[in-house]
C-alpha cells in the first residue's frame, strides 16, 4: 500500500489493512488473534507491525499466520518513490505491507478447524466457489 506522507493517514491505513486480514479469517471461520508487535521485535525499516496468529490445534496454541506493517518513508526511500503535493513540493511516500493470507502457513489451520471425526475436511464457505462447489475433502462417501 502507498500513502501520503503523513502519519495520521499511514495509522488509518495499517489498521484498514488489518481489518480487511481479519475479516478474511471471520469468512474462513478461523480462531485468530492480533498482536502489536513490540519494537524491539520490528524488522529494519518498520515503524508499526501487527502479526495475526490463528489458532492450530495440532500445536495447541496460536501461530502467526500473516501480518500487517507500516514503514513510513523507508521503503520510498529505497526505490526513490516520490509524489508532489498541491503546493509543488516534492514528498516521500509512506508505505504499509499485508499479507492478507498466506499460503502455505494459513492451510494448517484451515485444515485441522475444519477437519471432522472421520479425517475429512469440511470446505469453509468463503472457499467453496472456488472448488467447484465442493463441501468438503476426504474419502468417498458410501451411498
Amino acid at each position: 500500500m502507498i500513502c501520503r506522507n503523513d502519519v495520521d493517514e499511514s495509522r488509518r491505513w495499517h489498521h484498514a489493512i488489518l481489518e480487511h486480514a481479519e475479516a478474511v479469517l471471520q469468512q474462513l471461520n478461523l480462531p485468530h488473534r492480533v498482536v502489536s508487535v513490540c519494537t524491539g521485535d520490528l524488522g529494519q525499516g518498520q515503524a508499526a507491525k501487527f502479526d495475526i496468529e490463528t489458532w492450530m490445534p495440532s500445536r495447541a496454541s496460536y501461530a502467526e499466520t500473516h501480518s500487517a506493517s507500516r514503514f513510513y518513508e523507508f521503503q520510498a526511500r529505497r526505490l526513490n518513490m516520490k509524489y508532489r503535493d498541491q503546493q509543488g513540493r516534492m514528498h516521500l511516500c509512506h508505505t504499509l505491507n499485508n499479507a492478507v493470507i498466506a499460503s502455505p502457513r494459513i492451510l494448517i489451520p484451515i485444515l485441522e478447524n475444519h477437519q471432522n471425526a472421520d479425517g475429512s475436511v469440511t470446505i469453509p464457505q468463503a472457499l467453496r466457489p472456488y472448488v467447484g462447489g465442493q463441501d468438503r475433502i476426504g474419502p468417498p462417501v458410501d451411498l
